[in-house]
């Protein structure tokens, strides 16, 4: 099974402008998505999909992906709003107010979890949120699972964008997830980098955003002193590839941009492919 990934859009940061940055980068990321073989088996989003919660730009949002021709699945991140969302994505599931649905497919089953508490930057998981979740894992512990979210449980090492292991929310959803291992993988978003990492006995893929990145750096920040460090760089609009071969899931991560190629799979190379080929048990 293959997933793709594109997330922290940030839609109508620039609400008056019809081309603005975010939307080109958006469709950059989306035709390269488009463009993948295989075709992926769905596109995730997940979450900050819009950047002020407003109505006009979900309208822009769902025009967006109006082109990708496969199934879109949502989450929500900390720059989103549920009523506007549902409004105009009123086909998504929901359970107790939140987004938080399944997908069940013949190869994996993905749990989309709803992090968000309006008005906080950082990650939610409250009682009713974590009695869903707790439920869905009790169905069908035999079944791998992958669960979805906007918000990594986990420190970054980038210090003003970090989430403390000992925060609620982050307790609570390891709670809730522990002695369930059919739980084989996190996909999430959040950070505008690409990382990967472990979240317990759990692999965890952070895809880097569409929108413009966060620049590394792991020194520490002291808020009351600018010291002038980047903190938000153009790179290229990024997307993820998540691929479930049976037994793990594997994450690769890329730039939607014009790569120079310096080779292609010809006569020449030919030997090659054979050779390492030939190298693999029957």
């Amino acid at each position: 099974m293959l997933m793709a990934q594109i997330t922290d859009i940030h839609l109508g940061f620039d609400p008056d402008n019809p081309a603005e940055f975010n939307r080109k980068r958006l469709d950059q990321a989306i035709k390269m998505v488009c463009a993948i073989t295989p075709q992926p088996d769905l596109l995730l989003a997940t979450g900050d999909l819009v950047d002020r919660g407003d109505q006009e730009s979900y309208r822009r949002l769902e025009n967006a992906l109006s082109v990708v021709p496969f199934p879109v699945h949502m989450c929500m991140g900390n720059h989103d709003l549920r009523a506007p969302f549902r409004k105009q994505f009123p086909a998504v599931p929901t359970a107790d107010g939140f987004v938080q649905y399944e997908i069940d497919t013949a190869a994996l089953r993905l749990l989309f979890l709803d992090t968000l508490e309006e008005g906080r930057h950082g990650g939610a998981f409250c009682d009713t949120r974590a009695a869903w979740l707790s439920a869905r894992l009790s169905e069908k512990p035999d079944k791998p699972t992958i669960l979805i979210l906007h918000h990594p449980p986990v420190e970054s090492g980038i210090e003003w964008m970090n989430t403390h292991p000992d925060e609620p929310w982050v307790t609570r959803l390891a709670d809730t997830v522990a002695g369930h291992a059919q739980v084989k993988g996190m996909i999430t978003g959040h950070l505008h980098r690409n990382i990967s990492t472990w979240w317990g006995d759990i692999s965890l893929a952070i895809c880097a955003s569409t929108a413009p990145q966060v620049a590394l750096d792991l020194s520490p920040i002291d808020p009351e002193r600018p010291d002038g460090r980047n903190m938000i760089v153009a790179d290229p609009p990024a997307i993820a590839l998540h691929y479930w071969n049976g037994r793990q899931l594997v994450s690769h991560f890329e730039n939607a941009e014009e790569h120079v190629m310096l080779a292609r799979y010809d006569e020449n190379l030919q030997p090659l492919v054979r050779a390492l080929l030939a190298e693999r048990p029957e």
